[in-house]
């Protein structure tokens, strides 16, 4: 799952114009769910970082660099359909489904699903057009590789 994520995004940043950071949305949206339940613990953020780095094929320096300001700026974050409407523009359904199933990851990283962050993840879903049964699927799978089956 790793290198398919790998392969959807490696040339992700060749694709945007200046004006769209692949990373700094990816940033945005992961902090945004590791801070829905009013804290962001220091799994969540090696989760993030670990994913950005890995899945997403970023330079360890720009991550730590982008999670720094999006962590300085979770409180004055953008809109979700900010967010949202670059995705939309750029990736495939199946990098979508990814995402969230990425965010599903984070979210399940401190052990917990707050109904808040499930909540924020099922607007997200609408926002990008991802079904309520996709969403569901990317939820089992990485409950999944949480449970290490």
């Amino acid at each position: 799952m790793l290198n398919l994520l790998k392969n959807l995004f490696e040339s992700q940043e060749n694709e945007f114009n200046n004006e769209f950071n692949t990373l700094e949305v990816l940033c945005g949206l992961m902090i945004e769910a590791a801070n829905t339940d009013g804290e962001i613990d220091n799994k969540e953020l090696e989760r993030i970082n670990s994913i950005l780095i890995s899945s997403f094929n970023q330079n360890p320096e720009d991550v730590k660099s982008s999670l720094a300001i999006a962590l300085e700026n979770k409180n004055n974050s953008k809109s979700l359909h900010y967010y949202t409407s670059k995705l939309n523009k750029e990736f495939t359904d199946e990098k979508k489904i990814l995402l969230i199933e990425t965010l599903w990851e984070i979210v399940l990283s401190d052990g917990n699903i707050h109904d808040y962050e499930s909540n924020l993840i099922r607007r997200l879903s609408g926002l990008l057009y991802i079904s309520d049964i996709n969403s569901g699927n990317a939820k089992k799978r990485a409950l999944n590789k949480r449970s290490g089956k």
